[in-house]
């Protein structure tokens, strides 16, 4: 929401300034997100006078200008300037810009140059060069009484200072400006101005012919014409105050509508009368009906949308955007102000199913007052009268806006045990009319119909804090309970801190992205079950049912700004079908090993490298490394014969690594080789709790031995299946089993494992030894593996 320092001094009378009025602002709720001064980058400017207006010697299409740019520029003396503006005269007042001047529509610094063998000092300006309008036809073109050498800025008003301020969606009333300098008077910063020209405007005959049928959508349709106007460009003063918060001004009737909906916060919609058919009414729209919008798209409606249409077809998709059949131009002589309330929840569905946002509906669906409507119309149709002329008819009001008043029941204790703030009663009171509470001798109060959010009492002590600062709350420690207290985190919160620490220990950075993501990148993983029905974009409609989309584009976006060597984890939440599993992600990207003079060429990441990530991090997790097994492939995600998972027993899958599909790839905009691992962390079996104390220390009281086994084994036979039988050849004695060497030759593959035995009380004999010996051959030959000879 974006106003000016004066727009906002229509409303409240204050001698504020502008740092008083952002503090102020943040300090009631309304988060001031900048303040821009729009005359500070034309500060260099001045009015100038053209004195002189020669042809150039050297082309036909220039002139060369002296212009005058008043006593405190140049020492008075006047200036050259080489012109190709039509309209540049002797006699204009206009807009000259000195060397060093930026000028920002042409996005370039002024210097002095020769144009055509001609030196020029400066440039006469145009309205689009400065960026205050569209045109670029010729020059500037000023009053004559302009005084020349003020600068520009403070002739023009661009001087006034514009807000920018983020409104949450709890607080409709201040989607207007008036709302937000009630409650800037309420905070002591000034008085509210009484609002003028709410009355009526008494016309002439019956008023238009609107209803509604469509009480749920839209109770409440008030309409009132006005004949025989002249649509031409709004006025100056009310042209500067939408440009300078960024709206672009097209007509009177347009301009009036924005600058009441932006002043008032009340949409408001001017038809023109003479391209209806009928009269106009407000119902469900018909499946499949259409209408050809003002932003110039067509979109097909549905049951239930409430729409404003004539006898023939559709206008308006009620309160989020009109249409373009019935929309005013200059040729508009006769025209229906349409002032309707539309039910917040039917205007959200609508504007989530077409995908529609604007101005408009951002009000609407937060709830606009149903209480003005009589008044917004008035307003609307005296500024209509006043800058279009013509005459206007009666008023036809159809339907009936819920007005019911809500009351609550408070007591003023809750301001304390709620707020933590000692507020007088009639300090809670005062703030609390001011804010258009009313307010009986019981503490029975009655909410303003412009504060739909308000429920409870809860809401009126929020309102009272609030006002009379937040700041003012006091610090307050919780008691704590004597003695040692009790560990609050969960096992699963452990677990998270532990994998987190070890992640950035190995140089992993981490990322936090969306839990939302769109359906694409979804589908590049499976697809997700969770659909979330009313989502903030098109691009977070799903849940993720991994985290490796959210890094692929951390990456992405790294890659595009020349990261050379990337490495993120995430530790978050998929969400399946079955519900939500803890999940850390980590994804590799670019070089593992940069080129240097003493290992050469860069090393890309590769398979290995997620394999030691991911063994590395469910280590520190806790889990039984070393009875997992390496399985299969990790699935169509995964790029085949270089990913596999990571299992305890063939069911129990604890991770999932490799190198991702370049299809998958694709689909995030990377190329070249990506790495990846998603370790499933509420798969790990948890381990018993042992309490505080750590397990006393007792190393074997005998030396381990080691013995190296050589076996021939089938091409297809995988090394990890001989491993772990070797390993489990005798539980009791057999502590370790590693492959320490492979090589082919004559189409005869060699793996060698080293065994390492633990001696329990005393130490092997050789005919113990063999034994051992003989039930790890006897165990390898189950697998189809003999031993070299």
């Amino acid at each position: 929401m974006k106003f000016t320092l004066s727009w906002l001094k229509e409303h409240l009378d204050t001698s504020a300034t502008v740092d008083e009025v952002a503090d102020a602002l943040t300090r009631v709720g309304l988060e001031v997100e900048g303040v821009e001064n729009p005359g500070a980058k034309l500060a260099a400017f001045r009015v100038a006078k053209v004195l002189s207006a020669e042809p150039h010697p050297q082309a036909d299409k220039l002139q060369v200008l002296s212009v005058d740019a008043g006593p405190d520029h140049n020492n008075g003396a006047p200036m050259q300037v080489v012109c190709g503006a039509p309209n540049a005269r002797a006699g204009l007042v206009g807009v000259f810009g000195p060397p060093g001047a930026y000028v920002p529509g042409a996005d370039i610094t002024l210097k002095v140059a020769a144009i055509r063998g001609v030196e020029s000092s400066g440039m006469m300006c145009s309205a689009r060069e400065l960026q205050i309008g569209e045109g670029h036809e010729g020059i500037i073109e000023l009053p004559a009484d302009a005084p020349v050498g003020t600068p520009f800025p403070d002739y023009a008003g661009l001087d006034d200072p514009v807000f920018d301020i983020s409104v949450t969606p709890n607080r409709q009333d201040c989607m207007g400006v008036r709302g937000i300098a009630r409650d800037l008077a309420a905070a002591g910063l000034g008085t509210l101005k009484p609002l003028a020209g709410t009355d009526p405007v008494a016309g002439e005959g019956p008023g238009p012919d609107v209803r509604t049928d469509d009480p749920k959508g839209c109770p409440a349709f008030y309409g009132q014409e006005v004949r025989g106007v002249a649509n031409g460009a709004s006025p100056d003063w009310m042209q500067a105050r939408l440009k300078a918060i960024g709206q672009k001004p097209i007509s009177a009737l347009v301009d009036i509508t924005n600058y009441v909906m932006i002043d008032l916060g009340r949409p408001l919609h001017v038809y023109d009368k003479a391209k209806l058919t009928g009269g106009l009414v407000a119902r469900k729209a018909v499946a499949g009906e259409q209408v050809l919008a003002l932003n110039g798209k067509t979109y097909t409606l549905s049951e239930g949308m409430t729409v404003i249409a004539d006898d023939t077809h559709v206008h308006d998709i009620g309160g989020i955007m009109g249409g373009e059949d019935s929309g005013v131009s200059e040729t508009t002589t006769d025209v229906v102000i349409e002032c309707a309330y539309f039910t917040p929840e039917s205007i959200a569905r609508t504007g989530q199913k077409l995908q529609l946002t604007s101005d408009a509906r951002q009000r609407f669906e937060r709830g606009v007052d149903p209480a003005f409507l009589d008044q917004g119309l008035a307003i609307a149709t005296r500024l209509v009268l006043d800058i279009c002329g013509g005459t206007s008819s009666g008023i036809t009001r159809a339907g009936t806006p819920p007005t019911e008043p809500k009351t609550l029941t408070y007591d003023p204790q809750l301001a304390e045990r709620l707020g933590g703030l000692i507020v007088a009663e009639d300090r809670q009171r005062a703030i609390l009319e001011s804010l258009g509470f009313t307010i009986a001798d019981d503490w029975t109060v009655t909410v303003p119909t412009w504060r739909r959010d308000v429920d409870g009492p809860a809401d009126l002590v929020e309102e009272v804090i609030r006002i009379e600062g937040l700041d003012n709350v006091p610090s307050t420690p919780l008691p704590r309970t004597p003695g040692v207290a009790r560990p609050t985190a969960t096992p699963m919160q452990l677990l998270e801190r532990k994998v987190r620490r070890a992640a950035a220990a190995r140089g992993l950075a981490e990322a936090v992205t969306w839990s939302f993501i769109s359906e694409n990148e979804a589908a590049a993983f499976g697809g997700g079950a969770w659909t979330v029905a009313n989502p903030i974009s098109e691009d977070m409609k799903v849940m993720r049912p991994s985290l490796l989309p959210g890094l692929l584009a951390a990456a992405e976006r790294n890659v595009k700004r020349g990261a050379t060597s990337i490495k993120l984890f995430e530790l978050g939440r998929r969400y399946l079908s079955d519900g939500e599993r803890l999940t850390l992600g980590v994804v590799l990207a670019g070089d593992a090993r940069p080129r240097g003079w003493a290992q050469g060429k860069a090393k890309a990441f590769d398979a290995f490298d997620a394999k030691a990530e991911a063994l590395a991090l469910l280590e520190a997790a806790g889990a039984p490394v070393a009875n997992l097994q390496v399985m299969g492939e990790a699935g169509e995600t995964w790029h085949p014969g270089q990913s596999a998972t990571l299992r305890l027993g063939p069911k129990t899958v604890l991770a999932a690594f490799g190198m991702l599909h370049p299809l998958t790839l694709k689909a995030f905009d990377l190329s070249g080789d990506v790495a990846a691992v998603e370790i499933y962390l509420d798969a790990i079996p948890a381990k018993r709790s042992t309490g505080f104390m750590r397990p006393a220390y007792t190393p074997p009281a005998l030396q381990a031995v080691t013995r190296d086994f050589a076996f021939l084994v089938p091409a297809e036979l995988k090394a990890g299946d001989l491993v772990r039988a070797v390993k489990g050849a005798d539980k009791g004695t057999i502590v370790d089993a590693r492959l320490f060497d492979r090589f082919v030759k004559d189409d005869q593959t060699s793996l060698a494992v080293e065994v390492t035995l633990q001696p329990g009380a005393k130490s092997f004999t050789d005919e113990e030894l063999k034994a051992i010996a003989d039930k790890v051959v006897a165990a390898a030959a189950k697998v189809g593996a003999t031993l070299r000879g």
